[in-house]
């Protein structure tokens, strides 16, 4: 049974951008309007299964927002094909809006000078979702989210963290079975930020609620998403897991080894850094490209006793960081 959620074919979209003229410029060349073609998406393709937990990640301007509100149904394509849902999403946007919820971290969808319970019982109306089911529902989000302290209060007096809160279960108001996030946590303190993380995975495990996500947080793509999209200039450069793009992006390991007796050397390998070195310990930095680490240990575990080995994986903090610099160098 194929359970494909998201199908985006060979999708492209440029904008056509009128250069800004004063008024010596406009009266001196009236009959030429010089208009500039912007590709913000490039010939993109992927898809998406049911349930599956996505980060689109890239610098600024990569295409990732536009991809995304292409999904939506905001935005149409230049070029190629997009379905959501069997759906094309800018012809069936209204259709189509009842399975999305859409959250985009600088914008908010509340009404400021409601209180987050109006705004939630307004939601609801507007999904048309039976009276006994919103009830429930709310009561749910509101539990899972800890909003009831402050259920009452004006949103434009909530903080950044309470309010967030609130977006994300307005949001999740109506069970939707795609979640689309942009910069969901922007802002947000470390506990808010992990309260909202672990809700969110819950809730996609239990309703196996698809999630798109697009942020420079590393934690937030760490902790949510298991595959990666990575996108440049509008074009897309990656698609896989974060084990593989780790290994495809960092081409170093680093290799703690502890032993029961005095390290009297440390290995000499080419490709093998000493990055720290005790009485028992030594931390080694490992260049994949010259040399293999099964090699490395090899050559440890002939010359010592080791009573522990951690090979650690690069952050993906420093992974993003990497494709950040990779792509300003091009």
């Amino acid at each position: 049974m194929n359970n494909e959620i998201i199908r985006v074919s060979n999708v492209s979209r440029i904008f056509k951008i009128k250069p800004r003229r004063n008024v010596f410029q406009i009266q001196k060349n009236k009959s030429k309007e010089r208009v500039k073609n912007i590709v913000a998406v490039d010939d993109v393709s992927f898809s998406v299964m049911a349930g599956e937990r996505l980060a689109l990640i890239g610098p600024n301007g990569a295409g990732k927002s536009t991809t995304l509100k292409m999904l939506i149904g905001i935005l149409y394509p230049s070029a190629g094909n997009v379905t959501v849902m069997e759906y094309i999403p800018w012809k069936r946007r209204q259709s189509l809006a009842k399975h999305i919820g859409v959250l985009f971290g600088q914008k908010s969808q509340l009404w400021y000078h409601l209180t987050p319970i109006d705004n939630f019982e307004l939601f609801c109306q507007i999904y048309r979702i039976n009276p006994h089911n919103s009830q429930n529902r709310i009561e749910y989000l509101i539990n899972k989210f800890g909003v009831s302290d402050y259920l009452r209060t004006p949103v434009r007096k909530l903080s950044l963290g309470q309010r967030m809160r609130c977006e994300l279960v307005a949001t999740l108001l109506h069970s939707p079975k795609i979640l689309i996030l942009d910069e969901p946590t922007i802002g947000l303190d470390v506990l808010v930020k992990l309260q909202l993380r672990d809700t969110i995975i819950e809730i996609s495990e239990k309703e196996n609620t698809t999630i798109l996500l697009a942020s420079h947080d590393a934690n937030d793509i760490e902790m949510i998403c298991t595959r990666v999209l990575v996108m440049d200039k509008g074009r897309l450069h990656f698609d896989g897991s974060l084990e593989d793009l780790k290994s495809s992006i960092v081409q170093t390991r680093q290799v703690v080894v502890k032993v029961n007796q005095p390290i009297e050397f440390a290995p000499v390998i080419t490709g093998v850094k000493v990055l720290q070195k005790n009485l028992y310990d030594l931390t080694l930095e490992i260049d994949l490209t010259v040399t293999q680490i099964d090699k490395v240990i090899n050559e440890i575990l002939s010359s010592h006793s080791v009573i522990d080995l951690l090979i650690n994986m690069p952050s993906m903090e420093n992974i993003i960081r990497q494709i950040y610099i990779n792509t300003k160098g091009e």
